[in-house]
Protein backbone atom coordinates (compact mmCIF):
# COMPACT_ATOMS: atom_id res chain seq x y z
CA UNK A 1 0.00 0.00 0.00
CA UNK A 2 1.24 3.75 -1.39
CA UNK A 3 0.80 6.34 1.72
CA UNK A 4 -1.06 8.85 0.10
CA UNK A 5 0.71 11.92 -1.85
CA UNK A 6 0.50 14.95 0.53
CA UNK A 7 -1.56 17.88 -0.71
CA UNK A 8 0.23 20.61 -3.02
CA UNK A 9 0.63 23.33 -0.46
CA UNK A 10 -1.82 26.02 -2.16
CA UNK A 11 -4.20 22.66 -1.79
CA UNK A 12 -4.11 22.54 2.05
CA UNK A 13 -7.18 23.72 3.83
CA UNK A 14 -7.51 27.79 4.70
CA UNK A 15 -8.45 27.70 9.10
CA UNK A 16 -9.55 30.52 10.91
CA UNK A 17 -6.72 31.56 13.87
CA UNK A 18 -6.94 32.42 17.08
CA UNK A 19 -4.50 33.99 20.28
CA UNK A 20 -3.65 30.42 20.68
CA UNK A 21 -1.52 30.86 17.04
CA UNK A 22 -0.21 34.34 18.54
CA UNK A 23 3.31 32.65 18.48
CA UNK A 24 3.33 30.98 14.68
CA UNK A 25 1.99 34.58 13.86
CA UNK A 26 4.90 36.20 15.17
CA UNK A 27 7.45 33.22 13.98
CA UNK A 28 6.24 34.17 10.38
CA UNK A 29 6.47 37.79 10.88
CA UNK A 30 10.38 37.29 11.90
CA UNK A 31 10.58 34.22 9.42
CA UNK A 32 10.66 37.55 6.44
CA UNK A 33 12.63 39.97 8.51
CA UNK A 34 9.83 42.10 9.84
CA UNK A 35 9.75 43.09 14.10
CA UNK A 36 7.63 40.39 15.60
CA UNK A 37 5.24 42.25 17.59
CA UNK A 38 3.45 39.53 19.03
CA UNK A 39 1.61 42.78 20.84
CA UNK A 40 -0.02 43.79 17.47
CA UNK A 41 -1.12 40.10 16.43
CA UNK A 42 -2.90 40.11 19.93
CA UNK A 43 -4.90 43.24 19.53
CA UNK A 44 -5.31 42.13 15.16
CA UNK A 45 -6.47 38.68 16.62
CA UNK A 46 -8.80 39.89 19.04
CA UNK A 47 -10.46 42.84 16.96
CA UNK A 48 -10.90 41.00 13.85
CA UNK A 49 -10.34 37.25 12.24
CA UNK A 50 -7.63 35.69 11.26
CA UNK A 51 -6.87 33.10 8.84
CA UNK A 52 -3.86 30.74 7.76
CA UNK A 53 -2.66 27.72 6.67
CA UNK A 54 -0.82 25.03 8.72
CA UNK A 55 2.19 23.23 7.73
CA UNK A 56 1.29 19.73 7.13
CA UNK A 57 3.92 18.80 9.97
CA UNK A 58 1.08 20.77 12.39
CA UNK A 59 4.46 23.01 13.14
CA UNK A 60 3.42 26.43 12.78
CA UNK A 61 1.80 28.26 9.97
CA UNK A 62 2.70 28.22 5.76
CA UNK A 63 0.71 31.75 5.88
CA UNK A 64 -1.65 33.62 7.60
CA UNK A 65 -3.54 37.03 7.35
CA UNK A 66 -6.19 39.07 9.55
CA UNK A 67 -9.05 40.71 8.64
CA UNK A 68 -10.47 43.49 10.64
CA UNK A 69 -14.28 44.13 10.28
CA UNK A 70 -15.75 47.65 10.50
CA UNK A 71 -19.14 46.60 9.48
CA UNK A 72 -21.01 46.27 6.40
CA UNK A 73 -18.97 48.83 4.07
CA UNK A 74 -15.48 48.24 4.89
CA UNK A 75 -13.29 45.68 6.39
CA UNK A 76 -8.95 45.96 6.10
CA UNK A 77 -7.29 42.87 5.27
CA UNK A 78 -3.55 43.08 6.96
CA UNK A 79 -0.66 40.70 8.08
CA UNK A 80 -0.68 38.92 5.13
CA UNK A 81 2.68 36.89 4.85
CA UNK A 82 3.95 33.72 3.56
CA UNK A 83 6.70 32.26 5.19
CA UNK A 84 9.97 32.36 2.73
CA UNK A 85 10.48 28.97 2.74
CA UNK A 86 7.18 28.40 0.93
CA UNK A 87 7.28 32.01 -1.25
CA UNK A 88 5.86 32.01 -5.26
CA UNK A 89 4.06 29.01 -4.53
CA UNK A 90 1.08 30.80 -4.99
CA UNK A 91 0.15 30.42 -1.53
CA UNK A 92 -0.71 34.21 -0.77
CA UNK A 93 -3.40 34.38 -3.83
CA UNK A 94 -4.83 31.13 -2.38
CA UNK A 95 -5.19 32.84 1.39
CA UNK A 96 -6.23 36.09 -0.38
CA UNK A 97 -9.15 34.42 -3.02
CA UNK A 98 -10.20 32.75 0.69
CA UNK A 99 -10.67 35.77 2.42
CA UNK A 100 -12.04 37.76 -0.49
CA UNK A 101 -15.11 34.65 -0.27
CA UNK A 102 -15.45 35.04 3.28
CA UNK A 103 -16.07 38.40 3.21
CA UNK A 104 -18.54 38.29 0.69
CA UNK A 105 -19.72 41.74 -1.16
CA UNK A 106 -18.05 43.88 1.91
CA UNK A 107 -15.57 46.77 0.43
CA UNK A 108 -11.92 45.49 1.08
CA UNK A 109 -8.87 47.61 1.86
CA UNK A 110 -5.30 47.19 2.51
CA UNK A 111 -1.82 48.39 2.52
CA UNK A 112 0.44 46.38 0.01
CA UNK A 113 4.21 46.26 -0.52
CA UNK A 114 5.59 46.84 -3.43
CA UNK A 115 6.03 43.31 -3.51
CA UNK A 116 2.35 42.14 -3.47
CA UNK A 117 1.00 45.05 -4.88
CA UNK A 118 1.14 43.02 -8.52
CA UNK A 119 -0.55 40.32 -6.59
CA UNK A 120 -3.64 42.73 -5.30
CA UNK A 121 -4.43 44.15 -9.06
CA UNK A 122 -4.56 40.52 -10.79
CA UNK A 123 -7.07 40.13 -7.92
CA UNK A 124 -8.72 43.80 -9.12
CA UNK A 125 -7.53 46.20 -6.45
CA UNK A 126 -7.41 49.52 -7.35
CA UNK A 127 -4.48 51.86 -5.55
CA UNK A 128 -5.90 54.99 -4.09
CA UNK A 129 -2.76 56.27 -2.13
CA UNK A 130 -0.04 55.69 -0.57
CA UNK A 131 1.90 55.88 2.86
CA UNK A 132 5.60 56.83 3.12
CA UNK A 133 7.40 55.27 6.58
CA UNK A 134 9.56 57.14 8.39
CA UNK A 135 12.05 56.16 11.41
CA UNK A 136 14.84 57.26 13.28
CA UNK A 137 15.63 59.38 16.64
CA UNK A 138 13.28 62.65 16.72
CA UNK A 139 14.61 66.01 17.81
CA UNK A 140 12.61 68.33 19.31
CA UNK A 141 12.15 71.83 18.15
CA UNK A 142 13.42 74.67 20.61
CA UNK A 143 9.89 76.65 20.99
CA UNK A 144 7.46 74.85 22.43
CA UNK A 145 3.83 74.50 20.55
CA UNK A 146 1.15 76.48 21.05
CA UNK A 147 -1.12 73.05 20.96
CA UNK A 148 -2.30 71.67 24.06
CA UNK A 149 -1.87 68.13 24.28
CA UNK A 150 -2.59 65.66 27.24
CA UNK A 151 -2.27 62.35 28.91
CA UNK A 152 -6.03 60.42 27.67
CA UNK A 153 -8.14 59.79 30.51
CA UNK A 154 -10.77 57.39 30.21
CA UNK A 155 -13.29 59.52 30.32
CA UNK A 156 -11.60 60.62 26.63
CA UNK A 157 -12.95 57.39 24.79
CA UNK A 158 -16.50 58.35 23.52
CA UNK A 159 -14.93 61.59 22.21
CA UNK A 160 -12.21 60.04 20.54
CA UNK A 161 -14.56 57.71 18.71
CA UNK A 162 -16.89 60.96 17.89
CA UNK A 163 -13.72 62.85 16.44
CA UNK A 164 -12.83 59.43 14.50
CA UNK A 165 -15.74 58.62 12.73
CA UNK A 166 -16.06 61.37 10.09
CA UNK A 167 -12.00 60.69 9.47
CA UNK A 168 -12.42 57.19 9.00
CA UNK A 169 -15.81 57.39 7.72
CA UNK A 170 -16.69 54.01 9.20
CA UNK A 171 -17.52 52.86 13.34
CA UNK A 172 -13.98 51.67 14.54
CA UNK A 173 -15.20 51.42 18.66
CA UNK A 174 -14.08 47.99 18.93
CA UNK A 175 -10.22 49.11 18.09
CA UNK A 176 -10.60 52.37 19.46
CA UNK A 177 -11.55 51.09 22.83
CA UNK A 178 -8.73 48.94 22.80
CA UNK A 179 -6.08 51.17 22.46
CA UNK A 180 -5.22 52.18 26.20
CA UNK A 181 -4.29 48.76 26.51
CA UNK A 182 -2.68 48.46 23.15
CA UNK A 183 -0.42 51.28 23.72
CA UNK A 184 2.39 52.24 25.48
CA UNK A 185 1.00 56.21 25.53
CA UNK A 186 -2.08 57.46 24.58
CA UNK A 187 -3.13 61.34 23.88
CA UNK A 188 -5.00 63.71 23.14
CA UNK A 189 -5.09 67.38 21.41
CA UNK A 190 -7.83 70.13 23.14
CA UNK A 191 -8.56 73.12 22.51
CA UNK A 192 -11.64 75.13 24.97
CA UNK A 193 -12.83 71.66 26.31
CA UNK A 194 -13.11 70.00 22.60
CA UNK A 195 -11.06 66.99 21.43
CA UNK A 196 -9.05 67.91 18.27
CA UNK A 197 -7.04 65.25 17.37
CA UNK A 198 -5.17 62.18 19.12
CA UNK A 199 -2.90 59.87 18.97
CA UNK A 200 -1.22 56.34 20.23
CA UNK A 201 2.46 55.08 20.43
CA UNK A 202 3.05 51.65 20.69
CA UNK A 203 6.33 49.47 20.40
CA UNK A 204 7.35 47.05 17.71
CA UNK A 205 10.77 45.52 17.74
CA UNK A 206 13.49 48.00 19.10
CA UNK A 207 11.28 51.08 17.97
CA UNK A 208 7.85 53.02 19.20
CA UNK A 209 5.24 53.75 16.21
CA UNK A 210 3.24 56.52 15.85
CA UNK A 211 -0.47 55.84 15.08
CA UNK A 212 -3.31 56.36 14.58
CA UNK A 213 -2.67 59.75 14.33
CA UNK A 214 -6.16 62.01 14.21
CA UNK A 215 -5.46 65.84 14.01
CA UNK A 216 -7.68 68.81 12.53
CA UNK A 217 -4.61 70.22 11.41
CA UNK A 218 -0.82 69.65 10.80
CA UNK A 219 -0.01 71.95 13.60
CA UNK A 220 -1.94 69.80 16.01
CA UNK A 221 -0.28 66.89 14.81
CA UNK A 222 2.99 68.05 15.07
CA UNK A 223 2.38 68.62 18.87
CA UNK A 224 0.61 65.19 19.47
CA UNK A 225 4.02 63.92 18.28
CA UNK A 226 6.31 65.71 20.02
CA UNK A 227 4.69 64.84 22.82
CA UNK A 228 4.49 61.25 22.31
CA UNK A 229 8.15 61.31 20.86
CA UNK A 230 9.45 62.98 24.20
CA UNK A 231 7.97 60.20 26.21
CA UNK A 232 10.49 57.53 25.00
CA UNK A 233 13.90 56.96 24.65
CA UNK A 234 13.18 54.61 21.27
CA UNK A 235 13.63 54.97 17.60
CA UNK A 236 10.29 56.62 16.24
CA UNK A 237 8.47 54.82 13.48
CA UNK A 238 5.59 56.19 11.61
CA UNK A 239 3.47 55.33 8.25
CA UNK A 240 2.03 58.96 7.36
CA UNK A 241 -0.52 59.14 4.05
CA UNK A 242 1.58 60.84 1.34
CA UNK A 243 -0.68 63.09 0.90
CA UNK A 244 0.78 64.87 4.32
CA UNK A 245 3.67 66.38 2.80
CA UNK A 246 3.87 68.87 5.36
CA UNK A 247 4.03 66.96 8.16
CA UNK A 248 6.43 64.61 6.26
CA UNK A 249 9.09 67.11 5.62
CA UNK A 250 8.57 68.16 8.93
CA UNK A 251 9.41 64.50 10.29
CA UNK A 252 12.69 64.67 8.21
CA UNK A 253 13.68 68.10 9.32
CA UNK A 254 13.47 66.34 12.80
CA UNK A 255 15.80 63.37 12.18
CA UNK A 256 13.54 60.36 10.76
CA UNK A 257 14.60 58.90 7.80
CA UNK A 258 12.34 57.92 5.01
CA UNK A 259 11.76 54.55 4.13
CA UNK A 260 9.97 52.16 2.68
CA UNK A 261 6.15 53.49 0.36
CA UNK A 262 3.13 51.23 0.54
CA UNK A 263 -0.12 51.30 -1.52
CA UNK A 264 -3.36 51.95 -0.82
CA UNK A 265 -5.51 49.62 -2.44
CA UNK A 266 -9.35 49.21 -2.31
CA UNK A 267 -11.60 46.34 -3.36
CA UNK A 268 -15.33 46.79 -4.27
CA UNK A 269 -14.78 50.96 -3.88
CA UNK A 270 -13.43 53.49 -5.53
CA UNK A 271 -11.74 55.23 -2.21
CA UNK A 272 -11.50 55.13 1.52
CA UNK A 273 -14.34 56.64 3.27
CA UNK A 274 -13.37 59.57 5.72
CA UNK A 275 -11.34 62.71 5.07
CA UNK A 276 -8.19 62.39 4.33
CA UNK A 277 -6.77 65.59 5.15
CA UNK A 278 -7.28 64.75 9.21
CA UNK A 279 -6.09 61.12 9.19
CA UNK A 280 -2.30 61.65 9.43
CA UNK A 281 -1.03 58.50 10.33
CA UNK A 282 -3.38 55.03 10.54
CA UNK A 283 -3.00 52.91 13.15
CA UNK A 284 -0.83 50.30 10.27
CA UNK A 285 -2.57 47.23 10.52
CA UNK A 286 -3.04 46.10 6.84
CA UNK A 287 0.55 45.66 5.65
CA UNK A 288 0.41 43.15 3.09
Amino acid sequence: MHSPSPLPLVDLPVRRLSRGDLVSCADLSEDRGWPRDEHRWGLLLSAGTGYGIAEPDGKGLVAACVVTPYGPHLAAVGMLLVAGRHARQGIARRLMRHVMEETGSTPLALYATPEGQRLYEELGFAQVGRTERVLGRFRAEERPSAVTTRPAAAEDLQAMVRLDLPVFGIDRTHIIARLPAFSDRLRVAEENGELTGYAALWPSGDAHVVGPLIARDTATAKALVTALAASTDRPLRADVDARHEELLGWLVERGLEPGSRTAVMTYGIEDLPGDATRRFAPLTIATG
